[in-house]
């Protein structure tokens, strides 16, 4: 495979991963909610009861990232925090029921939002798509954590001797 196809391919990634997070946004505003809340909410529906620590991890955040985000779907009625039975140190999230009609409002508006950007891609497109997009999601995270592990530790402050 020539390296300018390959180049066309990320920039062709890159503007369409833009335009489509952008295209969701909007979509996602005349919900009442955003596109980062939407995420939170599907990831819990398929998974209830994680904790704040584990959700970050699953959506590959910084835990501090995600605290304010949850704080505002708490505040909303879409999202609790229940102790978690053997760690007190650790919340445990659940949907409410508001929270579960609201997914599920969202999941028609997902199959629209699918139905119109992928207009015209036959099946068996879509799944050499998926396939070559699992494959550039493996070698980033696997380069990342490859070049994470090389970097070497920060020297040490040096002193400065006066004269």
């Amino acid at each position: 495979m020539s390296l300018d196809l390959k180049r066309q391919l990320i920039t062709q990634l890159v503007e369409s991963s833009r335009l489509l997070r952008n295209y969701i946004e909007h979509r996602a505003k005349s919900r009442g909610t955003t596109r980062a809340q939407w995420i939170v909410l599907f990831r819990l529906r398929q998974q209830e009861g994680l904790s704040q620590v584990d959700l970050a991890e699953v959506m590959e955040l910084q835990p501090i990232s995600l605290v304010r985000l949850l704080d505002r779907l708490v505040d909303q009625g879409l999202l609790e925090r229940r102790p978690h039975p053997t760690d007190r140190r650790a919340n445990q999230l659940y949907l409410t029921e508001t929270g579960r009609r609201l997914v599920g409002d969202l999941d028609s508006l997902r199959d629209s939002i699918a139905t119109e950007a992928l207009r015209g891609a036959s099946a068996a497109s879509l799944q050499t798509a998926l396939d070559v997009l699992q494959q550039v999601k493996d070698n980033v995270k696997n380069n990342a954590e490859t070049a994470a592990d090389a970097t070497p530790p920060a020297p040490p402050p040096t002193r400065r001797i006066r004269r």
